[in-house]
């Protein structure tokens, strides 16, 4: 009830306000207190990581690292931070978030905007030890090299986290997605891997894919991705079929109900092309559509636009059902679940 009266106030207020007091209502310690929920059948190994369980949340949500401790309270069973960039940078113009309510969506046009290297480093640094937390790599906007920015913010976070994603699938940076080619994401991922070698302590490299990329493009990204150790399947889409909302024309990436299909055919179908774990993201917002994910590949899921909608009870709720509905089937864990079902996505 009184999550319900909150989410009612905040919508009340321009999205992106909204969203910064959803932070400070956390850091305030209005939020969860339980931790992670978990059992025997969520813990979940992925890329080496253990998960308690396989629900995370996924980047943007705390782009500049600023409520590590009450997120880690919130039931997640992993967080990523930023994107981070090696210089701050503002972002795109406001307004640059916009709720689609009839959607159960949402459209942001960030452009990156985050602190920098340097204050989220800080704070990484004194971060919660019993969570699993992770860093959203990004290029500055007036970058003359992309490739170099990602190892820059590598080599200064690094040391503080347990993965690091190489994002070259935002739309709302121009040329980003390029990198998603073949020749490119295979110098760029080289370049990563030995800024990764050379920190004090080995972390695993995730690498995020759009949901836009057609068959061939990913084939090419399942042979540049030699030497990680998952991707992320996926972020943000261009596309607008079908949606009712007053927003639905504005530019930028779509998140929410409207990507759940997309981005989960695309995870099935980069399943058949890798043996590397995969992580589902997109229009997750119900145990029954994390279950779905998992069965068409992925190890682990992340979410983020639905906790505009349904509060940050939400992780916890689909952690508890998520384990319900894998005894129903007989599954004594989240790994014998996994491409389950593949098939009805192809």
């Amino acid at each position: 009830m009184i999550e319900a009266t909150s989410l009612a106030l905040l919508r009340r207020f321009d999205p992106e306000r909204a969203h910064g007091l959803a932070l400070m209502a956390l850091n305030a310690g209005l939020g969860p207190r339980g931790g992670p929920v978990t059992s025997p059948r969520l813990r979940t190994t992925l890329a080496g990581l253990e998960l308690p369980n396989p629900v995370g949340l996924a980047a943007g949500f705390d782009k500049n690292a600023t409520a590590l401790a009450p997120l880690a309270r919130c039931a997640f069973g992993f967080l990523e931070v930023g994107a981070v960039t090696p210089r701050p940078q503002p972002g795109n113009p406001k307004p640059r978030l916009f709720r689609l309510t009839e959607d159960a969506a949402a459209i942001n046009r960030f452009g990156f905007n985050n602190e920098g290297m340097d204050a989220i480093a800080a704070r990484l640094a004194t971060r919660p030890a019993d969570a699993v937390i992770g860093l959203n790599l990004g290029a500055n906007k007036d970058s003359a090299d992309r490739a170099e920015d990602f190892a820059r913010v590598l080599t200064t976070c690094g040391p503080h986290v347990d993965f690091a994603t190489v994002n070259v699938s935002s739309p709302n940076t121009e040329k980003l997605r390029d990198l998603q080619g073949a020749a490119a994401l295979r110098a760029l991922l080289d370049g990563v891997l030995a800024t990764r070698d050379a920190l004090p302590r080995h972390i695993p490299i995730f690498l995020k894919i759009a949901p836009d990329l057609t068959e061939a493009d990913l084939a090419d990204v399942a042979r540049a991705a030699g030497g990680i150790d998952a991707i992320i399947a996926t972020n943000t889409t261009l596309d607008r079929d079908g949606l009712t909302s007053f927003h639905k024309s504005e530019k930028g990436g779509l998140s929410g109900q409207p990507l759940f299909e997309k981005s989960t055919r695309t995870l099935a179908r980069l399943s058949t092309l890798t043996d590397l774990p995969l992580v589902g993201v997109g229009g997750v917002a119900t145990a029954e559509q994390a279950y779905a994910k998992i069965r068409a590949g992925a190890s682990a899921v992340q979410l983020y636009t639905a906790l505009v909608y349904a509060g940050i009870s939400l992780p916890g709720q689909i952690a508890r059902d998520l384990d319900t509905l894998l005894a129903r089937d007989g599954f004594d864990t989240v790994a014998d679940a996994v491409g389950s079902d593949r098939d009805r996505w192809l």
